[in-house]
């Protein structure tokens, strides 16, 4: 299953959702709909070990590819999710070729670390045959996305895309259009122009790219269109939580009940 997401990855759409609840009757529901791969989010989600590996063995067993956003661009975080049995890690708000790097490391040459992993990513050393056959067949498969959400990451994208091992990026519209000072204004031309720059460089590159919004479809549609590969839309939180408010906004007001709902209407930032 490794292999084929990540060939899928390079070459075609994927289609995901960011999962909240470690409910294990999500999986088997969440298969019906037909996605590639789930997004589990232990940067701003109450996710502890023991509950993310259960939820990352049982989207493996449906055949759905669980990337895991880990809490900060640490490699030995990523470590973490690679044994809890990820795809694949999203490292959030990265900002420099030095953390990319260690990550890459921390995906593609485990087990290795420390001082031999650090020659190694500095192209001091070379494996030998042996041991980057070994390296090879046991993290075939594995993908590395880096999170492009602040100016200091466009500043630094040329750099950071260039980075080999990396094989996506998720665009963070949220904390993107608040590093511009544009903050939730997805329509100025300045945000939109930094998106689009970033899947420019990304495809320019043969990397996937994907825009996570929790709301807006059409902007799913928009920047597909632009060139974007990864379609991560919304989350089973807020997609329940609209629904329900909908449907529930519908029964009031065709039974007659004008009592309004409580809430401002916002979505969770995930």
């Amino acid at each position: 299953m490794q292999r084929k997401f990540s060939a899928r990855l390079k070459s075609k759409f994927v289609y995901g959702t960011a999962i909240v609840s470690p409910s294990p009757l999500w999986p088997d529901v969440v298969k019906q709909t037909g996605l590639d791969f789930v997004f589990l989010d232990s940067e701003h989600m109450p996710l502890d070990r023991a509950i993310l590996a259960a939820m990352c063995h049982n989207y493996r067993a449906l055949g759905i590819a669980p990337i895991v956003r880990i809490p900060s661009p640490d490699p030995y975080e990523a470590s973490k999710a690679m044994d809890a049995g990820a795809t694949g890690v999203v490292a959030p708000y990265l900002e420099s070729v030095d953390s990319l790097r260690a990550l890459v490391g921390a995906v593609k040459l485990r087990p290795l670390k420390g001082e031999r992993l650090q020659k190694m990513l500095n192209n001091e050393i070379l494996p030998a045959p042996a041991l980057q056959a070994y390296l090879e067949k046991y993290n075939a498969g594995n993908v590395c996305i880096a999170n492009i959400e602040s100016a200091p990451a466009l500043n630094r994208l040329d750099d950071i895309l260039n980075v080999p091992g990396l094989d996506g990026v998720f665009i963070g519209p949220h904390d993107l259009s608040c590093s511009l000072g544009l903050p939730e204004q997805y329509d100025a031309p300045q945000f939109k122009e930094a998106v689009r720059e970033i899947i420019r460089k990304c495809r320019e590159r043969g990397l996937a790219v994907g825009v996570h919004f929790p709301n807006w479809p059409e902007y799913q549609v928009e920047y597909a269109k632009a060139g974007a590969t990864i379609i991560i839309y919304s989350a089973d939180l807020t997609l329940f939580a609209r629904q329900l408010k909908n449907d529930l906004d519908y029964i009031r007001k065709n039974i007659g009940d004008s009592e309004t709902t409580a809430g401002d209407g916002r979505t969770p930032v995930i």
